[in-house]
């Protein structure tokens, strides 16, 4: 298999090479890391969002981008389809990297992880990266750090020049964008925790609005996770029929129906005590090739409507 991080370095260089047209900035620290602002101090944008999107899974999915409606107001969605869901969504999409220094701390994603390849999906799916440089995506508000470079560089074992840093905070067009193109991953990540082989899934085409950007991260964060619980879809094709498909949906979970602001306070902002079956699309379509097609959840609009304060 071809190497993620070579795939995503590809569009890394595309970023640089049109970070005015993308109202993205870059530059280097002082151990010669490059840190790609993608909005927290920079604009971003919705093509931006699209590219980091396709940084996120290496080049192994396609988002896009339309318009829709919740209620009577016109909202964008993404969507995002992957004929290689175990490698683009588990191996390299998921946010797995609690990167945490002294003075940094963010939320990592992208095929830098497969450099580590110490999560438990890397291990049922049996795939670890080797290459020279290396990406990830880092949800913050804040801009990365040296340390926080030297962090992803030993762990991934490569020199700190070859660490490529893509930051963007949730309260910003490519927080919202990047967020709402999770479902895909979000269906596949909580079918795999179920039980199910994630090597069985063939494909995943994921959809969600893209929440408002808020003032404030508590705020961001969510809005686009109530984006996802009760506005996503997802439509999966595997291979082996299971009983555990009408547990995909976030409806599965014992919190459905209140907003995430609601759950977190109530957990004083601890994201490890949020139930993680609430991490998930509203609703899903299951097609066993060659078997039957199940259909779960159900989407709320009322709910964001109110999340979104339309």
């Amino acid at each position: 298999m071809e190497s993620l991080n070579r795939m995503a370095i590809e569009l890394v260089d595309e970023a640089l090479d049109y970070a005015e047209e993308l109202n993205v900035g870059g530059f280097d620290l002082e151990n010669e890391a490059t840190v790609l602002d993608f909005g927290v101090e920079f604009d971003g944008g919705v093509e931006a969002g699209l590219l980091l999107t396709e940084i996120q899974t290496a080049g192994m999915a396609t988002p896009s981008h339309e318009l829709g409606e919740i209620g009577d107001a016109p909202i964008p969605y993404v969507e995002l389809t992957t004929d290689q869901p175990a490698l683009s969504l588990l191996c390299s999409q998921k946010a797995g990297w609690e990167l945490t220094t002294e003075d940094f701390e963010g939320l990592g994603s992208g095929p830098a992880r497969a450099l580590v390849a110490e999560e438990d999906e890397f291990r049922r799916i049996g795939y670890t990266d080797a290459f020279d440089l290396t990406a990830l995506a880092v949800e913050t508000d804040e801009l990365p750090t040296e340390s926080a470079a030297e962090q992803v560089a030993e762990l991934a074992e490569v020199e700190t020049s070859s660490v490529f840093l893509l930051a963007y905070s949730t309260a910003s067009p490519v927080g919202s964008i990047t967020n709402a193109a999770r479902a895909a991953e979000l269906a596949t990540f909580r079918l795999a925790e179920l039980g199910y082989d994630p090597l069985d899934i063939v494909s995943v085409t994921g959809r969600a609005p893209v929440a408002p950007v808020a003032d404030d991260e508590p705020t961001a964060i969510a809005r686009t996770n109530d984006a996802i619980a009760y506005g996503g879809t997802a439509h999966l094709t595997v291979r082996e029929d299971a009983d555990v498909f009408d547990s995909i949906p976030s409806t599965a979970a014992e919190d459905h129906g209140r907003p995430f602001e609601a759950v977190f306070d109530d957990l004083e902002w601890e994201f490890d005590e949020i139930p993680s079956d609430l991490f998930a699309p509203a609703k899903v379509t299951v097609d066993v090739v060659g078997g039957p097609t199940y259909v779960h959840g159900e989407t709320d609009e009322d709910l964001l409507i109110e999340s979104f304060d339309l």
